[in-house]
């Protein structure tokens, strides 16, 4: 199991993305979750992922997003952080990307993503 962090500061939500040995076992946590805010979104887009949110629709807080550890998902994720702390250049072209998407979209997410 691992979590992954990283900050880029231009959206106001909190990523977490946690790896388990078995993604079956996220279903154990649902209850516990909602009792603290985060609520389940099921997503078939992404079926290796399981996704919780906390905060009002569209406007949420926290994302949590639970991939099998060393798995393809979370592979990636890995693969992103990594490109984008060790590209400074890439990095600052991707933040200044989001902090243009920000504010183009402010008020629509879906166009933002």
């Amino acid at each position: 199991m691992g979590i992954i962090e990283f900050r880029l500061g231009v959206k106001p939500i909190l990523d977490i993305i946690i790896g388990v040995n078995d993604l079956e076992v996220v279903s154990k946590f649902i209850e516990s979750l909602n009792q603290i805010g985060f609520e389940f979104v099921y997503h078939e887009e992404f079926p290796k992922r399981r996704f919780f949110r906390k905060g009002k629709w569209r406007a949420g807080t926290h994302h949590m997003h639970f991939y099998q550890f060393e798995g393809e998902g979370w592979n990636n994720q890995i693969l992103f952080r990594n490109y984008l702390r060790n590209n400074p250049d890439v990095l600052k072209e991707y933040h200044q990307l989001k902090v243009d998407l920000s504010a183009t979209f402010r008020l629509d997410r879906v166009s933002y993503i």
